[in-house]
């Protein structure tokens, strides 16, 4: 069996994320040959071309693209092992802000497992619309963000994945039929409302906000008892309730990107590396 040598996927992330081998090479310690060379020995061992030139700019080819979702991964893997070796050295506040449409998910699940991991860290966890925590106030007061990018880019240094957005209806009422399409959904801001409306409008298909709650966990009992239909992240849809298929009726609603922001005072901060490493590695 090969193995892939940390420190040229290191330099093979470096070089996608700031397209440029110059760049890489400041970042890690080397040359613009050396970085060169890793990427070449990298690309020997898997057999197949990484990176391509598109005029002045680099671009992953689809084996980079690929490799790239495996590296960032390995890297936050090795990481995060090596952080915990020392995580009872590491103590600090970290306020985080999350989304509220993932609050019920990552709140349990993972936010819960890193104060278990690193109890001298103390969380402060605030969940907001993605637009209220990405504006300059809500940037100020975090010193993490993880938020919803309605139009997924190349941001490779910020994007950690994108999920599927689906319409979500119950699965034992059939209210998702009616002439007029009953919209639950958040407050105005929210990517996922602005993404149902805009398509519906689109294909001049009539609908109605018949609620509007705040929490996830409010949207989901209100579907469940057939009171109308929402869009939600395909992996936030619970096990009761019924994905839809893409129809005339309801149209493909695309996908969304999940982003980390660490604000610049903190970024060189170890407690909030750990954590933003933590949520690289369990969302991915």
């Amino acid at each position: 069996m090969k193995n892939l040598p940390m420190d040229l996927l290191r330099a093979f992330v470096s070089v996608a994320q700031l397209g440029s081998f110059t760049k890489a090479g400041e970042i890690l310690g080397r040359s613009q040959p050396a970085v060169s060379l890793q990427i070449q020995r990298l690309e020997e061992l898997v057999d197949e071309s990484l990176l391509a030139r598109n005029g002045k700019s680099l671009e992953l080819t689809d084996a980079g693209q690929n490799l790239y979702a495996y590296a960032n991964q390995i890297l936050n893997l090795n990481d995060l092992a090596l952080s915990e070796l020392s995580k009872n050295v590491v103590s600090g506040k970290i306020r985080l802000g999350i989304p509220s449409e993932f609050a019920t998910i990552l709140l349990p699940k993972i936010v819960s497992r890193f104060a278990k991991a690193y109890p001298n860290i103390t969380l402060e966890v605030n969940c907001e619309l993605s637009k209220k925590l990405l504006s300059k106030a809500g940037k100020d007061s975090h010193d993490l963000i993880l938020a919803l990018e309605d139009n997924p880019s190349k941001t490779w240094s910020d994007l950690v994945k994108t999920d599927e957005l689906v319409w979500v209806a119950s699965a034992e009422h059939s209210i998702h039929k009616s002439p007029v399409v009953p919209l639950i959904a958040a407050a105005e801001g929210c990517i996922y409302r602005q993404r149902a409306t805009a398509l519906l409008d689109q294909i001049k298909q009539p609908w109605q906000i018949v609620y509007t709650i705040p929490d996830l966990s409010g949207i989901q009992q209100a579907i469940q008892e057939g009171l109308g239909v929402t869009v939600l992240a395909k992996s936030t849809v619970p096990e009761n309730l019924r994905v839809l298929p893409p129809s005339a009726r309801f149209p493909d609603l695309g996908k969304v990107g999940i982003t980390l922001v660490a604000s610049s005072r903190n970024r060189k901060n170890e407690a909030v590396h750990l954590l933003a490493e933590f949520l690289k590695t369990s969302l991915a």
